[in-house]
Parts: structure tokens; sequence; C-alpha cells
């Protein structure tokens, strides 16, 4: 199978020689074999790994992203980060974990500006109140 991750900088993984590949979803674990049906779903942030045909392992850490197969031997990552290694350990341990804090850093500030729009929005309505108008003497 063909395995393509890009990110919106780069081509993280090219590879043609893929025989297996294990990913997971919002639903769990799942995995990919040549022959599989077309398929498509939302990667959150997660380690990729697969086996090529020599038996070598791969891995790749990800930043959430859209996962595809086509046709049963082409699958495709489009993702936000992406970084590959030869260690899973290693890729845990150091990108994943930064990943995750970028992402949760992400949400609190999509939840910052939600509440600066929110209290915006109430103090707009608040002066164009019309009992406010007419009682400041215009």
């Amino acid at each position: 199978m063909r395995l393509l991750i890009t990110d919106p900088t780069a081509v993280v993984a090219d590879f043609s020689d893929v025989i297996s590949l294990r990913a997971e979803d919002e639903s769990g674990g799942f995995g990919i074999l040549p022959g599989h049906t077309d398929f498509l779903t939302v990667l959150p942030v997660s380690v990729v790994s697969w086996r090529h045909a020599d038996g070598k392992a791969g891995y790749c850490a990800v930043r959430r992203g859209v996962f595809t197969v086509q046709h049963g031997d082409q699958i495709s990552i489009a993702t936000r980060e992406a970084r590959r290694g030869d260690d899973l350990d290693t890729l845990e341990a150091s990108v994943l974990i930064q990943f995750r804090a970028d992402a949760d850093a992400e949400q609190t500030g999509r939840a910052a500006a939600t509440r600066l729009h929110t209290e915006a929005v109430r103090r707009i309505v608040e002066a164009l109140r019309p009992e406010r108008q007419t009682g400041s003497g215009l």
C-alpha cells in the first residue's frame, strides 16, 4: 500500500511498501490491511504506526488530521503538524506531549475568545436598549 502523510508545509512520509497500519480516531484504534474498503475518519492527537514489507516499523505523531483509504491501497493523512520517528517511546514522550499541550492551549484560547465575544454582544445589547436611551435624558 502507499502511505502519504502531509502537513501544510511538507510531505512528512511517502512510502509505497506499507503492508499494515494502525491508527486511532475518537471511537478507538483500528487497523488497515491491503484491500481495505474506502474509509474516511478524523484523527485526534495520536501516533500512527505502520509496518513496511521488510518488517521495519514506522511511526508518526500527528496533531489531528483527516485519514482516508482509497481503492484499498492508498492511505493518506492530511494533518496540521506531523513528526516522524523511529522509536515509539521517544515520540510519545516528547512530541505527543507537546502536541497535546498545544491543542489544550488552542482550546483555552478559543474559550477565552468566545467569552470576550459574548461579553461584547451583551454590552452592545445593553447600550441599545430603548429604556437606557430614554432614561439618559436624550
